[in-house]
């Protein structure tokens, strides 16, 4: 190699860096390191010759990672109200929010799927069920929506049922929220303040009240803002059980699901539960 070709680019007149970008690393590319690219993209191992089911794959995939982040946005907001920064856990809520309008426009890719596309990789999925996700068993856990027996399909995971096991016996993000209005000087009766966490939470007459007071007030007030916020991130909840419930329902009509669960008759039976329910109440009484 002659030396003109070893000799330093110069910079064009001016002084200007040159506008080509750093193609030269001695490992892997910096952004790699960081956004593990090569990783996520081999993934996907498919299971049948059907040119469908890689788009089926991916797009769950995607829903994972969505329930990832929006249970950090949820855990750091059920912090910041234990440590009484409604402003930060506003924040958190409403960046959620976002992230919710990206997890809902995941069902689009598979919401027109017909009964035979399916059929031609469903046997590739076995047993396997989005009913069995940890992190989005997680997602509702934090919604107040709990149950022991939800931990029985993680056994065979020990750190899936440990980190399953500790959200299930933790405050959700409601209680924490009912525990700051308590806090603040509500009448949030002692029997809900003090109820058993592993348990599904319960609508209660008192914490109707309370909000239909807070709603009936200053309409700019901290608390208000909160539950506007709460209420936006429930109602983009139902959307993704009703979203969820119509692809069903179009894919594969009225058949069992996939892992033994009921398909279409269970979703529909979720797709009626709001969360936060008081919230959604309080509002026939202001």
């Amino acid at each position: 190699m002659s030396s003109k070709m070893s000799e330093p680019v110069t910079p064009p007149e001016g002084g200007d860096a040159p506008e080509t970008p750093n193609l030269d690393f001695a490992g892997t590319t910096p952004y790699e390191d960081y956004v593990q690219a090569d990783v996520l993209t081999h993934l996907q191992h498919l299971r049948s010759d059907d040119p469908g089911e890689m788009v089926f794959l991916v797009t769950t995939q995607v829903m994972e990672l969505w329930f990832t982040v929006i249970v950090h946005e949820w855990e750091t907001a059920s912090r910041a109200l234990r440590e009484d920064r409604v402003p930060v856990a506003v924040d958190a809520l409403k960046r959620s929010v976002r992230e919710l309008e990206a997890l809902n426009a995941s069902w689009t890719p598979l919401a027109q799927l017909t009964p035979a596309q399916f059929n031609s990789y469903r046997s590739a999925l076995g047993e396997g069920s989005g009913f069995q996700s940890a992190m989005y068993r997680r997602m509702e856990f934090l919604l107040g929506d709990k149950s022991a027996s939800m931990l029985v399909p993680h056994r065979g995971a020990p750190r899936v049922h440990a980190e399953l096991e500790k959200a299930l016996g933790e405050p959700s993000l409601y209680d924490e929220v009912l525990a700051l209005l308590a806090r603040r000087g509500h009448a949030v009766p002692a029997s809900v303040l003090q109820r058993d966490l592993t348990r599904k939470y319960e609508p209660s007459p008192e914490v109707e009240a309370v909000w239909a007071e807070l709603y009936a007030g200053d309409q700019n007030g901290e608390l208000v803002r909160l539950g506007e916020a709460l209420t936006d991130v429930g109602e983009l909840v139902w959307r993704w059980r009703n979203d969820h419930l119509v692809a069903t329902r179009r894919a594969m009509g009225a058949k069992a699901g996939t892992g033994g669960s009921a398909g279409v008759a269970w979703l529909e039976k979720r797709a009626t539960k709001n969360v936060f329910p008081e919230l959604w109440t309080a509002r026939s009484h202001v």
